[in-house]
């Protein structure tokens, strides 16, 4: 009843705004764009009944010209398919906006997830006690990347918060003016950002929407959980850093830039208090009170822009001073702001959000190796000699006497306590190893501290393993077993209160081992890696690498939380969120402050609500072995084939995503000519699938296990399984988003293509079985039946890109062929990527 009433209030105040806000379009005053509102049906209709009837991109579009246009030259023609991709990508952005404007009026306060409802749930099931137990030491971190997959630039995000506004209150004037500032406004950047461009743009959405936002949701949870007893701590939900510290792959990623960028979050949280402060004065106007807090006003301005140093015990001294006299003198009048603003000095400290290191484990190795040569004038040692060797150096090495990397890998270690200083111990206190597959390579770090100069008690920073392969992952006991229990790292350990965090790749071990395989594995790995860390008195904290969709352990992150029974350590979720991510899940208050809750609960509702469908059985887990081993040599068949590498290189939009400018970082790894699977990196490869429309990594080789299990009459126990595990439920709702994702009529033609026909039948015959079982399984009649919001939101975007696929299809066939201008082509293509990633928003 309840989804029946959402998709109506979706059909009245997204799908018909859309209509008509899209309405103005057509009279946008700019040259050569006023008929493309006219022309774009067509090319939409043409597109749709002519991949039904396996007609190629090429054939669609050369009959869109020849039907609706008199334009003769192929220049008029590219310019045409320039100008209609402008115009879908500001419909892109237009439907964007409506939806997200939408938000409140589609979600209620007490919805599943909720605060509100985890409290009502907890009154009704007699467990608030349980609840606030759980909230004593729990924490949720979010963690943000600066993986390429944001395609606006910040003019355009700019807009995109005011068309926001514009549509909440309905303004059609200011609708207009503002879709005429989008129709000038350039959706491409010239030239790659940097590192400090990337940072700065998400210190954006910290000051203007998690400031506010986990400050009121901070308030809402103590006020509704808080009572004499129970006091909320202020680390209850963090966010993390990852732009100007994460350097692995990305060599524009120095040591200069890692201060920068922690100087600008230092100054950015400043300003915000300044901002805050101000609204907070203009009640407490009292004497006594008002000259404290114009005292906290100058400090603060002067530790802006005079580079004065003050702590947030500074800022809280003065704070308590003010609301000592507040209360003593004036009847705690308009406490409460004062009380708030204080809170949010707790959570956000100087540091805003906490700045990591990260650097992969090879580049460890060539620092260590080198830094042994020079200091010991040899390289004849073991790994674990030149280990120890290395911790007894008492004379620090001087950065300098080395060159690239190894510099400034020194550097970039030498200079943390100095960050820590000004942002105190919360603005950087990890460091992240990509790659981890042995001890070296956590050890290796460590050295890095000693030959820095640390002594013991000064290296405040926590070491973090990042397993991402299914290498990395098989190997991740036996590294951690050996680290508990090597004396120099269990000292360090207890130093850091006896916590320790492992990062886990769901990117990379998709890639690698399919998507069934890699989900189980890290699953698996938590649970040995839990029972480990307790047999060791180690509380173990677990560190997602997640991406928006699926095939990057994406979907929906409630569900997949709250489906981890008691064998996973559940002390804190912290996951990494990227690019589009940040902007259409967590991009304005509303959806931050709901997708906040909806993790927060998932991990109270862990321990406090048992569920017995959270609890794998021996026979389920058998179960899931089975399919996973059975997905993963599918899979793994898959990526032996000889087209597969071939096929994304010239048939997809692999080779065009290094050329769209919204990255600091390279495409793939490696710097030879010839591409190579291990090369190619996560975002990328998922979101070049997902360009095709055809989002293998998303179900490839699920189905195919389910199928044999059914030949051999064994299909209810697959059935069993999907009723009694959550988890499992998850995994199979997730790649049916994936499957809801693709289509793959627009790429019939290829069936026919004498190199790669063979290959893409692999791929459309395990789509259609993946599909047709997975429904079988599941009782719906069609994909994401359950999620009617989702699927509604889906379908209108896939029509609005639907034409923009068709002239990305056609440019790269007419660059196949070696036909016409192939420069005009190849932009066509790169342009193209844009509009259909933003549309998908979780593609990448």
């Amino acid at each position: 009843m309840i989804h029946d009433q959402r998709a109506e209030k979706f059909r009245q105040i997204v799908e018909n705004k859309f209509q008509i806000y899209n309405s103005l379009f057509m009279s946008l005053p700019y040259d050569k764009m006023t008929n493309i509102g006219m022309l774009l049906p067509f090319l939409c209709e043409e597109s749709k009944i002519g991949y039904e009837a396996g007609k190629t991109p090429e054939e669609i579009v050369e009959e869109f010209f020849k039907n609706h246009t008199d334009l003769q030259t192929e220049e008029q023609k590219t310019e045409l398919l320039f100008k209609i991709i402008q115009y879908i990508e500001r419909q892109v952005v237009l439907f964007d906006s409506i939806e997200d404007a939408a938000f409140p009026n589609l979600h209620s306060e007490s919805d599943n997830g909720t605060v509100t409802n985890m409290y009502e749930r907890s009154l009704q099931d007699h467990k608030l006690e349980k609840v606030r137990e759980k909230l004593k030491d729990f924490a949720i971190k979010i963690v943000f990347t600066a993986h390429p997959t944001q395609f606006y630039p910040n003019s355009v995000q700019r807009i995109l918060h005011d068309l926001r506004n514009a549509i909440t209150t309905d303004s059609i004037t200011n609708i207009d003016m503002l879709l005429q500032q989008l129709g000038k406004t350039p959706f491409v950047n010239k030239e790659k950002p940097t590192p400090i461009d990337e940072a700065l743009s998400i210190i954006y959405y910290l000051r203007y929407v998690y400031y506010d936002t986990i400050g009121e949701l901070f308030t809402k949870i103590k006020t509704t959980f808080e009572n004499d007893h129970f006091h909320l701590h202020e680390d209850l939900i963090q966010l993390g850093f990852w732009p100007g510290g994460d350097r692995d792959g990305n060599p524009f990623v120095t040591a200069e830039v890692t201060k920068r960028v922690a100087e600008e979050l230092h100054t950015a949280i400043l300003k915000a208090y300044y901002n805050n402060l101000k609204s907070v004065r203009r009640r407490l106007s009292f004497r006594g009170v008002s000259e404290v807090l114009t005292k906290l006003s100058n400090e603060l301005y002067s530790a802006i822009f005079r580079n004065e140093k003050i702590t947030a015990d500074d800022i809280i001294k003065r704070l308590e001073e003010a609301q000592k006299i507040l209360v003593e003198q004036h009847n705690s009048l308009f406490l409460d702001q004062l009380v708030n603003f204080k809170d949010r000095v707790k959570i956000f400290g100087t540091h805003f959000a906490t700045l990591d290191v990260r650097q992969d484990s090879r580049i460890h190795q060539k620092v260590i190796d080198e830094v042994f040569a020079k200091v010991f004038g040899t390289s004849d040692a073991t790994q674990e000699e030149k280990f120890n060797k290395l911790i007894q150096v008492t004379e620090k090495v001087n950065p300098d006497d080395f060159e690239d990397i190894v510099k400034d890998t020194l550097l970039t270690v030498s200079q943390i306590s100095e960050i820590q200083q000004l942002n105190g111990l919360r603005g950087m206190n990890r460091y992240i190893i990509s790659n981890s597959d042995a001890v070296k390579d956590v050890m290796n770090v460590y050295a890095f501290f000693k030959v820095c100069g640390y002594q013991e008690d000064e290296i405040n920073m926590d070491i973090v393993p990042l397993f991402e392969t299914m290498e990395g992952l098989a190997n991740a006991e036996n590294v951690m077993n050996e680290l508990y229990q090597n004396p120099v790292y269990k000292k360090h350990l207890e130093k850091r209160g006896n916590q320790q965090t492992i990062m886990l790749g769901f990117s990379d071990g998709t890639k690698d081992g399919g998507y069934l395989k890699a989900n189980w594995e890290i699953y698996k790995a938590k649970e040995v890696l839990t029972k480990l860390s307790e047999q060791n008195g180690i509380k173990v904290v677990f560190f997602d690498g997640r991406g928006g969709p699926p095939a990057r352990g994406g979907g929906k992150t409630h569900d997949f939380y709250a489906s981890q029974g008691k064998t996973i350590a559940n002390n804190k979720i912290e996951l990494t969120i990227q690019g589009q991510t940040i902007t259409s899940i967590f991009g304005n208050k509303e959806q931050a402050k709901y997708n906040f809750e909806q993790l927060l609960t998932a991990g109270v509702e862990n321990d406090v609500f048992k569920n017995s469908k959270k609890e794998l059985t021996e026979k389920e887990r058998a179960l899931i072995i089975e399919l996973a081993e059975i997905s993963y040599k599918k899979y793994s068949d898959l990526k032996a084939h000889p087209m597969f590498v071939p096929y994304l290189q010239e048939m997809s939009t692999l080779e065009y995503y290094g050329k769209t400018n919204i990255g600091s970082r390279p495409s793939k790894r490696g710097g030879g000519s010839e591409l190579k699977f291990e090369d190619l990196r996560a975002i990328p490869f998922v979101g070049s699938w997902s360009q095709l429309k055809q989002n293998v990594p998303g179900f490839f080789g699920f189905g195919f296990a389910m199928q044999q299990l059914k030949e051999q009459g064994r299909f209810d126990e697959v059935r069993e399984l999907y009723k009694g595990s959550d988890f499992f439920k998850t995994l199979v709702l997730n790649s049916m988003m994936s499957m809801n994702k693709t289509y793959f009529p627009l790429t019939y033609y290829i069936k026919n293509n004498p190199k790669f026909g063979a290959f893409w039948n692999v791929l459309f015959d395990e789509y259609n079985l993946s599909k047709n079982i997975m429904l079988e399984l599941t009782g719906f009649k069609m994909l994401q039946e359950e999620d009617p919001l989702s699927r509604k939101s889906v379908k209108i975007r896939e029509k609005i890109v639907l034409p923009l696929l068709s002239i990305q299809q056609y440019a790269l066939m007419k660059i196949q062929k070696g036909e016409g201008d192939l420069e005009a082509y190849g932009k066509l293509v790169t342009r193209s990527l844009f509009g259909n990633i933003n549309a998908s928003r979780n593609s990448a």
